[in-house]
């Protein structure tokens, strides 16, 4: 297991596992449902993944759309993958929203969109709260 599966919380904050990535719930949520996709590889680069993880990443990301599109009505995704503090390869996964989200009878706005996210800032979304986002998505999952 790699350093930035135990900094998101791997395998407490799993949503879903393929051969070559982990969907984790993001601990911090700038817009309601965000993820990290994470790779199982102990490399340091995107350039130095296997080509069976390369090709299996588009397939994690339609899921991860798709299941985010059942649960709330996201516009756009947004994938960064910045590893400055993290060091293998991830994608912090963050759904847009143009109008305001209700998940669990609460509110949620995407202050931002449809400029930039910014990954440091969350939502105000207490323990309970995130895992019982995690739950939805790992039960409504799609492949």
């Amino acid at each position: 297991m790699n350093a930035t599966l135990t900094r998101f919380g791997y395998p407490h904050a799993n949503v879903r596992e393929y051969d070559h990535w982990v969907v984790l719930i993001r601990p911090v949520q700038p817009t309601p449902l965000s993820c990290v996709i994470a790779a199982r590889a102990e490399v340091e680069s995107l350039g130095a993944l296997s080509r069976a993880a390369a090709g299996e990443l588009p397939e994690v990301i339609r899921a991860f759309e798709a299941t985010v599109r059942v649960l709330a009505p996201a516009q756009k995704f947004n994938y960064l993958a910045l590893m400055m503090v993290d060091p293998n390869p991830h994608f912090h996964a963050l759904p847009r929203y143009a109008d305001s989200v209700r998940l669990g009878g609460i509110d949620y706005r995407d202050e931002l969109f449809p400029k930039p996210p910014d990954v440091l800032r969350g939502l105000v979304v207490d323990a309970p709260t995130l895992a019982q986002w995690q739950a939805w998505l790992a039960a409504h999952w799609r492949n």
